[in-house]
């Protein structure tokens, strides 16, 4: 796809291609077991929002990672752990439905155990969940930080910029990307570009023709997808399927990269079997593996 991620012409912006893709995923083992396979805690969910942490788990293992556990509200996981199938949900304490600070001692020793973190799906707004997530920022372990996780950093940016030389994977939508400072009056890639690189961050711009940003200038514009990812819970599955890869050892950006082609492909196989109109997040989730055979068998 031209210049390589990382290397020269990093000014221009790149499509990706799935020739790029299909390189760029992380290899199975052929005698590997499942903690070869990436280690991931999602924490997230509330009352009123059980579908986000599960939509982000069914995204992950989709993609194949080898444990997925869910920190939600000890409120919602009766309703969780009926739901999870593959993924393992725990409850931690929570404060009128949504996770508190007293959560974050649990959650930093299950955090102990796993290779990364995705923050943010379902969580919430309250005084409680910005402390949680401002303390779990502090973690040396790789972030995907995603919906009401972003949102924390509105008036915190220093937890952001505290975290440069460390991974951390933002998903903003448009109306996120502006509450972080972001410029939407200006060209979208280099907008996008600009607070990658003032935040030592990768920036996941989501909407028609998703980008990805990098610190050091890169953006890749992403080819698929389709109006019927337009849904609540499209976003907790590109989360997911992030964390996933990220999990399973793909560098930050070819992690990032890859979920998001992977999840506008799938969202763009879900339409053609429901119509933009009839599909639902959890379609596009069960259409990643369609969308990863799409990608490893099509020849040029």
């Amino acid at each position: 796809m031209g210049a390589k991620p990382g290397g020269e012409n990093t000014m221009k912006t790149q499509e990706l291609t799935m020739e790029f893709v299909r390189e760029a995923l992380p290899p199975r083992k052929t005698d590997g077991h499942k903690g070869d396979f990436g280690k991931l805690l999602i924490v997230g969910g509330a009352v009123g929002y059980t579908g986000a942490p599960y939509l982000a788990a069914l995204g992950a293992e989709r993609c194949g990672c080898g444990l997925v556990y869910l920190g939600v509200p000890e409120s919602i996981w009766q309703a969780e752990a009926g739901r999870c199938v593959s993924s393992m949900p725990f409850p931690a304490p929570d404060k009128n439905g949504m996770l508190c600070e007293k959560a974050l001692r649990p959650l930093r020793e299950k955090l102990e155990e796993c290779g990364v973190l995705a923050l943010g799906p379902g969580l919430g707004r309250s005084t409680e969940t910005k402390k949680l997530v401002l303390g779990l920022l502090e973690t040396e372990k790789p972030v995907v930080l995603d919906a009401d996780g972003i949102n924390v950093l509105s008036g915190h940016m220093d937890s952001l910029d505290a975290r440069r030389g460390r991974v951390t994977i933002l998903t903003p939508h448009d109306g996120e990307f502006a509450r972080l400072g972001g410029d939407l009056a200006a060209d979208r890639a280099e907008a996008a570009r600009d607070f990658a690189r003032a935040h030592g961050c990768i920036l996941v711009r989501k909407g028609h023709r998703t980008l990805i940003a990098t610190p050091e200038g890169t953006v890749l514009q992403n080819p698929t997808g389709n109006s019927g990812l337009a849904k609540g819970g499209s976003g907790d599955v590109l989360t997911g399927m992030i964390a996933s890869l990220l999990a399973q050892g793909a560098t930050p950006v070819r992690a990032a990269a890859c979920g998001v082609y992977l999840h506008g492909l799938a969202g763009d196989l879900a339409a053609g079997w429901l119509t933009e109109y009839g599909m639902t997040p959890r379609d596009t989730a069960e259409a990643i593996p369609s969308a990863f055979q799409t990608v490893l068998t099509e020849q040029h």
